[in-house]
């Protein structure tokens, strides 16, 4: 089968299109015949090495939508209740959460595949499942937004800076959110934040206290790292959560736990794959994201799509790390 793939860890160059063979389906795993994957920061850490990667060549991508083609056979599995629940069969349609997804078959755990509404298109499935499933887990887990919180999204106009915005609003939180641009401000305010704020002409420091009468944000989601880490402790509140979501500017450097003092601050440094690790809390929250999404509450935007080559999905990365982007980026694989 075809795949992009890496032979080694490196630049972008390093991913190439290349044929693979395809995967034998395991007694407890389904396989997924690949329609769309989503592009997401954590393929540049696959790709660069900062995460590891266990034999090569590798096919990138860790999330994406097809239909079953192959079904678990072990016994015991099938009779399973959990397993029972996703009432899995050929044809049907899923949303896969595994790294190899850019290829044209993937074979994965059963409970790392959710089953779609028949309303919710695979080409929007594959587009919010990883973004909208980290949004969802870290408004819950990392910190539970209640209504009345003010929460602080760094680049609150990209992919997942959007979803965040969505789902505080409908949680009944104040979202403050920074940007680059007048014009991804603009998209920012139109998906419900009610403050955004230009770093690139504005002291975000400032502007932030001044919303908040001095006091700060109940919680800060930022996806920048190093650049915005050293800002976020002046913005907090008094027991408030900084949430680390991301290293778009670099990773944070290393601190002294006598910084979260001043202020009694918790600190996380999350990864939806902790949030959705037992087959449990990989059903409840795919449900309910699909939910979201098919009943209108959690608008997925797709910011453009690109063809299943090298050449796309090096120009996906790059452009993706660029910050020229203001919602999700799509490969697709194949027709249904």
């Amino acid at each position: 089968m075809q795949a992009i793939a890496i032979s080694k860890t490196g630049d972008y160059d390093v991913i190439e299109k290349t044929e693979i063979p395809v995967p034998h389906n395991g007694p407890s795993n389904v396989l997924v015949k690949v329609q769309y994957g989503g592009v997401n920061f954590i393929d540049t850490y696959y790709r660069k090495g900062l995460y590891p990667i266990h034999h090569f060549p590798q096919a990138l991508g860790t999330e994406g939508a097809g239909t079953i083609v192959g079904l678990p056979t072990d016994e015991a599995l099938l009779q399973d209740g959990e397993y029972k629940k996703r009432n899995f069969h050929i044809g049907q349609k899923v949303a896969v959460y595994s790294l190899g997804a850019f290829a044209e078959y993937i074979s994965i755990p059963w409970s790392r595949a959710t089953p779609l509404p028949e309303s919710v298109p695979v080409r929007t499935a594959a587009a919010g499942l990883t973004q909208g499933a980290t949004a969802l887990t870290f408004i819950t887990e990392a910190y539970n937004v209640q209504k009345g919180d003010v929460i602080l999204v760094h680049t609150v106009a990209g992919g997942l800076g959007l979803l965040f915005t969505q789902l505080i609003k409908w949680r009944g939180g104040t979202v403050i959110g920074t940007t680059s641009t007048p014009e991804k401000a603009e998209i920012a305010k139109a998906h419900g934040a009610d403050h955004v704020i230009l770093y690139t002409k504005e002291d975000t420091v400032q502007r932030v206290l001044e919303i908040t009468n001095g006091e700060g944000v109940h919680a800060i989601f930022d996806g920048v790292g190093k650049d915005t880490f050293e800002g976020d402790f002046k913005m907090i509140r008094r027991k408030g959560t900084i949430v680390s979501v991301g290293n778009a500017s670099g990773a944070v450097p290393p601190f002294p736990p006598l910084k979260l003092v001043e202020k009694n601050v918790r600190l996380l440094r999350p990864t939806l794959a902790n949030y959705v690790y037992t087959p449990e809390e990989s059903r409840k929250y795919g449900s309910e994201l699909y939910s979201l999404i098919e009943q209108g509450i959690l608008r997925i935007n797709i910011f453009k799509e690109y063809p299943f080559t090298a050449e796309g999905v090096q120009q996906a990365q790059k452009d993706l790390v660029g910050g020229k982007t203001t919602g999700k980026l799509i490969v697709k694989i194949s027709d249904e």
